[in-house]
């Protein structure tokens, strides 16, 4: 937890940016019996039946310090579309960096592997070398500050029905972009300081008994 804080207190730097990635789940559907459009005192209508169309997974990297954010919509959320992604950041987000410092939570594509799935070796190793990897803590995802701007995401754009992948990477392209010129950041306030104090109980602690084990094994090792 104190690792993903202690990223989050860096100051910004262009050649190391700090970058929250995730992703979620959209389903795709249709209104059967069509829509009634919105008129002059009257908000647009809907039947509460829909025909299903599968889903697809919306990834969302932003940088909070810059107030920037791209998602991208993929057919799926695996292995191979989360190293897509990872691509996406080191050769056409960030190009210049020097190495990105990446926040995400612990979900099982989320790692380095996954791009020696997706991508040749020496392909794979350039990639995974330009990252700096931190992992929020088990039962912690709240700690990564993705999570909030998906949220904003599902509210403001994903809410309606969407039919296919196409409509749903428009809407979210323009709702990326509505942000990024109005340079939407995200206070996080949360630091070190205040989990210490106020997440103590989650620390872990050494009783008498464990402490006297562990310098008497000290003692016996000198």
């Amino acid at each position: 937890m104190e690792d993903v804080l202690s990223v989050y207190q860096r100051p910004y730097d262009a050649k190391r940016p700090q970058v929250c990635l995730d992703e979620i789940h959209k389903a795709l559907r249709t209104t059967p019996r069509g829509q009634i459009p919105i008129a002059p005192g009257q908000p647009k209508r809907e039947d509460y039946e829909y025909t299903r169309h599968g889903k697809c997974a919306a990834f969302l990297a932003v940088e909070p310090l810059r107030g920037y954010r791209r998602v991208w919509v993929h057919p799926r959320r695996t292995y191979l579309d989360f190293a897509e992604v990872l691509q996406e950041l080191v050769d056409n987000m960030y190009p210049e960096a020097e190495q990105i410092v990446l926040v995400v939570d612990n979900l099982n594509i989320h790692h380095p592997a996954a791009l020696y799935e997706r991508f040749p070796p020496a392909e794979a190793r350039r990639i995974a070398k330009k990252i700096e990897w931190h992992y929020t803590p088990e039962h912690a995802s709240w700690l990564n500050i993705a999570e909030c701007e998906l949220s904003a995401l599902r509210r403001q754009c994903l809410k309606a029905r969407f039919p296919d992948i196409d409509a749903v990477s428009a809407a979210a392209k323009s709702w990326q972009d509505r942000r990024n010129q109005d340079h939407v950041n995200i206070d996080w306030r949360f630091t070190t300081e205040d989990a210490r104090i106020k997440l103590k109980r989650l620390y872990p602690v050494i009783n008498d008994s464990a402490a006297r084990s562990l310098l008497g094994g000290h003692r016996r090792m000198r």
